[in-house]
């Protein structure tokens, strides 16, 4: 479910931002994303920052120590973490301040060209010597036979949450913010996600499978792989029962299409 929003810096954050940053001379809300308490933009004397918290007993907590383990893996894909702070019942990341926009997903959009390159940047990334979560644990819900959980392994490190409020578009190109569901597995995992949300808004199975197919990975992904992923509609199915937000039954929906295209394929 959504985590509610604060859009006052209570007096503990403030004293946390400011022991770290000095003193604020600027604040703004954040509205975009759905899983931090805080997300705030903060101006300094000398620096400007996106601030992004949880309380220390909020069930995802441990979100805000993963993005925190792969900031330094991550950097030239995502903006760069000045500093985690835990203390006064509050989990704290401090970003570099980044202009920018929000990705276009729909059909035709000027940033698509920048996002598949920075997908496929990530692509060559190995996993990071930090704990992270692994695909074929992640999906051992979703599958009908255990045995198609060996497609998903690998030791590439995976963004995995491709809302495009994940991605910002900035004059250099783009990055990736929200790093909280880092997984290692497949190269390809991150294209097919990606495919998913490019359906969700406006994509035809093809035309998304055809953005895809620019990746390096997606060439090397096994047909039979490829389909069991499609198949994993309880997946979609659990995240729309579970989610009632506005990406949640266009991401079930394009799940059953590609699924369906798959089938018609084979």
């Amino acid at each position: 479910m959504p985590t509610p929003r604060i859009t006052e810096l209570p007096a503990e954050v403030r004293s946390l931002i400011e022991k770290a940053s000095g003193p604020i001379t600027g604040t703004g809300t954040v509205h975009a994303g759905l899983n931090s308490t805080i997300a705030a933009t903060v101006r300094t004397d000398t620096d400007a920052l996106f601030v992004k918290g949880l309380p220390l007993s909020h069930p995802r907590v441990w979100t805000q120590q993963r993005e925190a383990d792969v900031a330094p893996y991550v950097r030239g894909v995502a903006p760069e973490l000045r500093w985690h702070v835990e203390a006064d019942g509050w989990s704290l990341l401090a970003f570099q301040y980044v202009e920018g926009g929000h990705a276009d997903f729909t059909p035709g959009s000027s940033d698509l060209p920048a996002v598949s390159a920075a997908v496929a940047q990530l692509a060559e990334l190995r996993a990071p010597g930090v704990e992270l979560k692994e695909m074929p644990h992640r999906f051992r819900g979703y599958v009908d036979d255990l045995a198609d959980l060996t497609w998903f392994e690998g030791d590439s490190l995976l963004h995995t949450e491709w809302n495009p409020h994940n991605v910002l578009i900035t004059e250099a190109g783009a990055l990736f913010v929200d790093w909280g569901w880092a997984s290692t597995g497949a190269a390809w995992i991150d294209p097919a996600l990606w495919l998913l949300w490019l359906m969700a808004y406006g994509h035809t199975a093809k035309q998304a499978e055809d953005v895809a197919a620019a990746h390096p990975a997606w060439k090397l992904a096994p047909p039979a792989g490829l389909d069991v992923f499609a198949r994993i509609q309880r997946l979609w199915d659990s995240i729309a029962e579970q989610h009632p937000d506005e990406w949640a039954q266009p991401m079930q929906a394009a799940a059953r299409v590609w699924n369906m295209h798959r089938r018609h394929r084979r």
